[in-house]
């Protein structure tokens, strides 16, 4: 993908652009950007000390060039940092950095930096600006795009946050040149839900790439980013606050966050307790007549040949498994609530689940 691809996102009170584009990152195209955003300074970046010399280092360069002034926050990676103290970190690092009302943060990174910095944008002085530059495939294609900002609290994933919109998303898919197999595969994994809850055609060129994906052919990572992006952004246009079609996104999520819980974030990344998780959502809708053995078999056979894991920790002590499943924000009045799929490309969301079925299902 060597030229730069705008994609709108046009919301009801908001609306921003998301730019993907091949070394858009020491091109200039990311500086331009940054420039158009700034009314204050300094233009705070958030990054991981791995990515700091790499890209944040000629971005600020670039930017003091140009008389901006910058300060740059490094914080470390891990899920287990995803926490109100790792929080607490970057609120401070905004206050001694002078950000103000007008201020304009920038994270450099994956996911977890992002909810992170994301969610400090949204509350620090009740709202700050925040450009996403997104450098893992899970973040290119899911986390950087749609305002889910949060962080992790002991007794589960996500449970405090907001919705929060960026101001603009950067993708350069040359940055995932860098990024370890595995992580890459965490990625794909989010990448094919979304051929599995919107379109099949896509699901099906997914497997057809996967040769070129695993590779890291850039053409054809910029293709599944920019489609990943578009259906994501046209999910969240319709329901930016997830009070109904948006939860379509959560298919694989409500028993793959319950396994990372469970597992306490040291044994899976996302990804592949998502890929778990969406064979198992699978076989509870095979319990409840909703999702034929076809479709399970076709979800399975997609997952493992990008690598991914697919078969449920039976070994999973099931008090800490239902303990995780009952702090998800999906559960309501203690039922818990999934995401099934009918076929390839067609989902129901908002499926009530006994705790017996999914015992059935997952540990017989």
């Amino acid at each position: 993908m060597s030229q730069l691809s705008i994609l709108p996102v046009r919301l009801a009170e908001r609306e921003y652009d998301i730019g993907i584009g091949d070394h858009l990152l020491t091109n200039g195209v990311a500086v331009e950007h940054l420039l158009s955003l700034r009314q204050s300074e300094p233009i705070v970046f958030v990054t991981h000390p791995a990515l700091l010399l790499r890209y944040v280092t000629p971005l600020v360069t670039s930017l003091e060039k140009e008389g901006v002034r910058c300060h740059t926050l490094v914080y470390p990676p891990g899920e287990h940092r995803k926490t109100l103290a790792g929080m607490m970190k970057i609120y401070s690092g905004f206050a001694q950095a002078g950000v103000d009302r007008k201020g304009l943060v920038v994270v450099v990174g994956g996911g977890v930096l992002g909810d992170m910095v994301g969610f400090a944008a949204a509350t620090f002085m009740r709202g700050v600006r925040f450009v996403q530059i997104p450098t893992t495939l899970l973040a290119q294609v899911d986390a950087s795009v749609g305002g889910k900002t949060a962080v992790d609290l002991p007794e589960g994933k996500n449970l405090v946050g907001a919705f929060y919109q960026p101001s603009a998303v950067l993708i350069d898919p040359q940055t995932l040149n860098s990024l370890p197999l595995r992580e890459l595969r965490s990625g794909l994994a989010e990448v094919i839900k979304y051929g599995i809850i919107w379109d099949k055609s896509f699901f099906e060129r997914l497997r057809f790439l996967r040769k070129s994906l695993l590779s890291r052919d850039t053409e054809a990572l910029g293709e599944i980013i920019r489609v990943c992006c578009e259906i994501k952004a046209e999910v969240v246009k319709q329901d930016e606050t997830e009070q109904n079609v948006r939860a379509i996104l959560n298919f694989g999520h409500t028993v793959g966050h319950a396994i990372e819980a469970a597992t306490h974030y040291k044994v899976y990344k996302h990804g592949e307790a998502i890929a778990i998780g969406m064979v198992s959502e699978a076989l509870i809708g095979e319990k409840l007549g909703i999702t034929p053995m076809t479709v399970t078999a076709e979800i399975e056979a997609a997952l493992s040949e990008f690598g991914l894991p697919t078969r449920f920790p039976k070994s999973l002590p099931q008090t800490e498994f239902f303990d995780a499943m009952m702090q998800d924000k999906k559960t309501v009045f203690g039922e818990f609530k999934f995401v099934l799929a009918e076929e390839v490309g067609r989902v129901l969301y908002g499926q009530t689940v006994s705790r017996e079925v999914i015992e059935r299902s997952l540990f017989d």
